[in-house]
């Protein structure tokens, strides 16, 4: 067996492979930067063994059928209230089979295809393990580009296509200091002096941004495409509409969904939520961040 240990988000994360001559840390390049040598049992927040002789569960009740925009996903409950899914790639194609307990600490996954089948299919695999179970640990996976700036992090999310990264690239290039944290799905966590912050992951969407970073949650932006630059900041319930549907979470499942809303109540209390009607032009970035950064200050 191979098995290695991660530190994402300050979590630590073990992954075991089973003996096989298909599956190994290969299939996750975009996990060297977070790989620790602190590999402690007692405080994980999560384990994933692959092993291909996993079977599909007999007993399980099919719960959901939903497209991440990469494929169809497949969620089953199981009678001991934890979970089965069959993730499938965007040609329809059943890359990996994973069972979860009920609170998403021990999990079994089983890969199939070829190398681009089974990497797909395990960093889905981890992905959704990890905003499950983050949701026990006031922590969530949200939808977003986030830029890092003086220890802070502003993250933007809008639906897909709408410009998250392209409002990046604005700050890159015009906003002296700024760096890209990660461009596709960066890490909150409520930390226990109560207050969030913001990591990079090992999921980047499109943008290879796997930094093994933290800063402090600056504000949140929705982008909204707008013929003139502006900015406003949202009232609590605007707020929540605004940010719960950028985070991962279960509907479906009410513990996990009641913890994600509190966490992102939490958020709202202690950070700005905005909307920023913009063109993609450097005045967007340069308001944006006279009213980002200004607040901080």
């Amino acid at each position: 067996m191979e098995s290695k240990t991660f530190l994402i988000a300050g979590l630590k994360v073990n992954i075991t492979f089973c003996d096989s001559d298909k599956n190994d840390m290969s299939l996750l390049p975009s996990f060297s930067t977070f790989l620790t040598e602190d590999d402690a049992v007692d405080d994980y927040f999560f384990k994933l063994t692959v092993d291909d002789s996993l079977r599909p569960a007999k007993d399980k009740q099919l719960v959901r059928k939903f497209d991440t925009g990469n494929g169809d996903t497949l969620v089953y409950q199981l009678p001991d209230g934890g979970y089965q899914y069959i993730i499938r790639d965007i040609h329809g194609r059943d890359c990996s089979l994973l069972i979860t307990n009920e609170r998403f600490t021990e999990c079994r996954c089983a890969l199939n295809g070829d190398w681009v089948m089974r990497s797909f299919g395990l960093n889905d695999a981890l992905m959704l393990v990890f905003a499950f179970a983050g949701s026990y640990r006031q922590t969530m996976l949200i939808h977003a580009s986030c830029i890092m700036l003086d220890g802070y992090g502003y993250p933007f999310i809008a639906q897909s296509g709408t410009g998250k990264s392209t409002h990046s690239s604005l700050w890159l290039k015009h906003i002296e200091g700024a760096e890209l944290l990660n461009d596709d799905n960066p890490v909150i966590r409520i930390l226990d002096d109560g207050l969030p912050y913001i990591y990079g992951s090992p999921w980047s969407g499109k943008t290879p941004c796997y930094r093994n970073r933290k800063a402090r949650l600056g504000a949140v932006t929705r982008i909204d495409r707008a013929p003139q630059n502006s900015i406003e900041r949202l009232a609590p319930v605007q707020a929540f509409a605004s940010l719960l549907p950028a985070c991962s979470s279960m509907k479906w499942d009410s513990t996990i969904y009641r913890n994600l809303c509190d966490a992102v109540t939490r958020i709202i209390e202690t950070t700005p939520i905005y909307t920023l009607h913009c063109l993609p032009d450097q005045e967007a970035a340069q308001v944006c961040y006279a009213t980002l950064v200004g607040s901080e200050k």
